[in-house]
């Protein structure tokens, strides 16, 4: 199996906690909305990720505490998919979407949900530490040009290079 994810324990889980000063996280989050699968629609590539196609996040709840994620990735080129599991728990209150995760532990790194549908819990905008750290996650693995409008403005207003977003094949 290639080393994608081992890259993505390596450079994005160091250690960095933390968000970008234009980042916030949601308030009034709810986890049991939150887990599931997700598909990861837009993203900064990163070397952990480059290439992949049909990527997905699936968040389960552990007995004791904390989430167990679960990403995926189809690597067109070698045709196999990739896949890295890790552990999310809350870094202040579980109703406030900022969690720190780790797949290689004890690095740990920030996972600040900063846009949600509160209501149905469809798409998510996510950063990591820095501005270098950003996805669009939706339940289906298209979202609507009102959700992907919403999620540019909001990206560009907080300083992401949105010219940069690699958009994910499914």
């Amino acid at each position: 199996m290639r080393l994608v994810f081992t890259l993505f324990g390596a450079l994005m889980l160091n250690g960095c906690l933390g968000m970008p000063e234009t980042v916030k996280p949601v308030d009034d989050f709810e986890i049991s909305q939150y887990l599931g699968k997700w598909y990861e629609v837009a993203r900064l590539d990163h070397s952990f990720e480059e290439g992949l196609e049909r990527v997905s996040a699936e968040y389960i709840e552990l007995e004791k505490s904390g989430i167990a994620v679960i990403n995926r990735g189809y690597d067109p080129l070698s045709q196999e998919w990739q896949q890295a599991n890790g552990e999310a728990y809350f870094v202040t209150h579980n109703d406030i979407g900022y969690l720190q995760v780790s797949f290689f532990g004890p690095f740990y790194s920030s996972y600040v949900v900063f846009g949600l549908d509160k209501q149905n819990y469809q798409y998510a905008f996510v950063s990591g530490p820095t501005l270098d750290y950003l996805w669009l996650l939706s339940r289906t693995p298209t979202v609507s040009d009102e959700v992907m409008g919403e999620f540019l403005n909001q990206a560009k207003e907080r300083g992401f290079n949105t010219d940069e977003l690699i958009f994910v094949k499914h």
